[in-house]
């Protein structure tokens, strides 16, 4: 009789287990998801911060570049500001859906859904990611 309970009991611990897989799984996406959202979300602030005190006279930018960024770099070594160095970002964020610090780049002559940055100025950053969100959209149209 024991020999039977511990076999069933083994058999429903497999299925509670193989039931907890797929719901560990769609719980790390969402976490980096959620992390992919917060990282886009603090570069694009950084980039409009930059403009927003450039197109105050703060200091001086290209001609060509509309007051934008010339690469993100510039956000995290900043910009001097009357002897005093002006940061807009600690540091670029690694992407949570590809590892790497290595983000896509559109400028403001870019076209909306282009691949390639023309390197003029940045003004949007998105993900390098092929992936599709929980929500069905593509990472890279977030």
């Amino acid at each position: 009789m024991t020999l039977v309970e511990l076999i069933v009991t083994v058999a429903i611990l497999a299925i509670v287990a193989s039931a907890a897989v797929p719901v560990t799984r769609f719980e790390v996406k969402r976490a980096k998801e959620r992390e992919l959202r917060y990282d886009l979300w603090q570069m694009r602030d950084a980039i409009d911060k930059y403009k927003d005190a450039a197109d105050k006279g703060a200091f001086q930018t290209k001609v060509d570049s509309q007051n934008y960024p010339p690469d993100m770099e510039t956000l995290v070594t900043g910009v001097d500001v009357q002897g005093k160095k002006l940061k807009f970002l600690r540091r670029i964020p690694v992407d949570p859906m590809t590892g790497k610090a290595e983000w896509g780049l559109r400028s403001m002559q870019d076209d909306a859904t282009s691949d390639s940055w023309g390197g003029q100025n940045v003004f949007d950053v998105y993900t390098k990611s092929e992936g599709t969100g929980l929500d069905g959209t593509k990472y890279k149209e977030w």
